[in-house]
């Protein structure tokens, strides 16, 4: 009965899993545009003069907002004149108030307002073109600054509405900047390769010699059941080599690091890497240690050659993962 039961779940596991995993993005967003109009109508109601008439908020109707995608400095030296935003008809401008400043575009209501903005972001193609935008203007601004970046969709009705923003959570951004100043986030992702982990576990395991002595002595079916044990147990064994090895390459970074956080492995289909991700991690390095990092990541991968190791580095990333107090973290 057992292996019947295995070979249905087997079979199920992909569907279900590629279910479950639609489900749960589209919960987030609807939970990301929810939290995002709750959020915007709870601060700017209490003092915000009447709605604009309905005809402004038709489509075509001209009626814009402010994009907003992080926080920096009013003084801090980057030009966003070049820069390009989620809408391409509208440039990235700094909205100052006093010693800080928002960076920002105009985006259509038509396009951006609360119903209009659901629909699209169940399209998939609109969703990832607009990411990517907001991404955009991060990643340059923080390879010129400090800069606290803002969640997906921080939506504004007017310059004096964000800037009411910037006014009331003053101290929040004066001490996130503060804190991420000389810092940058990196991001460090270990892959094996599944064949050579299982190798490496069989090789490294005494057990599995005697047993597969002891297979040769046995008849056929005495045989089976033992390869069978032999299989689990370098499973098990491949399993218990695989944490390992993640843990022993997190705490490795982490010690360099000034602060740590890892995430769960990124689903293959979606992102597209080879092999078995082990390690998802973001580590916020001081600027000056960035090289030693690098060092650091080429000799882990030495060190882990056995398991076929690809250990993949990339940034400076914006530090969504490091802004004290949650400030600005995306959903």
């Amino acid at each position: 009965m057992t292996d019947p039961l295995h070979r249905w779940a087997a079979g199920r596991a992909p569907d279900l899993i590629a279910r479950a995993e639609a489900e749960a993005v589209a919960a987030l967003r609807d939970a990301l545009v929810d939290a995002a109009v709750a959020e915007r109508r709870k601060r700017e109601d209490r003092a915000a003069p009447p709605p604009p008439p309905p005809e402004s908020r038709r489509s075509g109707s001209g009626a814009t907002a402010l994009w907003t995608y992080g926080v920096l400095a009013a003084d801090a030296p980057l030009d966003a004149s070049g820069l390009e935003g989620v809408d391409t008809t509208h440039p990235v401008q700094l909205v100052r108030d006093g010693d800080l400043a928002a960076l920002a575009s105009q985006v259509p209501l038509d396009e951006y307002g609360a119903d209009p903005l659901r629909r699209n972001l169940n399209d998939l193609s609109w969703l990832e073109r607009v990411a990517r935008a907001h991404e955009s203007v991060l990643e340059t601004a923080v390879h010129a600054t400090t800069c606290v970046p803002l969640r997906l969709c921080t939506i504004y009705e007017s310059e004096e509405r964000l800037r009411e923003m910037l006014r009331r959570e003053h101290a929040a951004f004066t001490h996130a900047l503060r804190q991420l100043t000389g810092r940058e986030e990196w991001a460090v992702k270990l892959l094996v390769d599944a064949d050579a982990l299982t190798k490496a576990a069989r090789a490294l395991s005494d057990e599995v010699a005697g047993l597969e002595d002891d297979a040769r002595g046995r008849s056929e079916g005495g045989a089976y059941m033992l390869r069978r044990r032999i299989d689990r147990h370098v499973r098990d064994r491949a399993a218990t080599l695989a944490t390992d090895t993640a843990e022993e390459v997190h705490a490795r970074l982490e010690s360099w690091a000034i602060d740590a956080v890892t995430r769960p492995p990124q689903n293959r289909e979606l992102s597209g890497h080879e092999g078995e991700m082990l390690l998802n991690g973001a580590y916020l390095v001081e600027a000056e240690r960035v090289d030693g990092l690098r060092e650091l990541v080429d000799e882990l991968e030495r060190d882990y050659d056995a398991l076929g190791a690809r250990i993949e580095l990339s940034g400076p990333w914006p530090p969504y993962n490091f802004v004290p107090g949650g400030t600005g973290t995306a959903p």
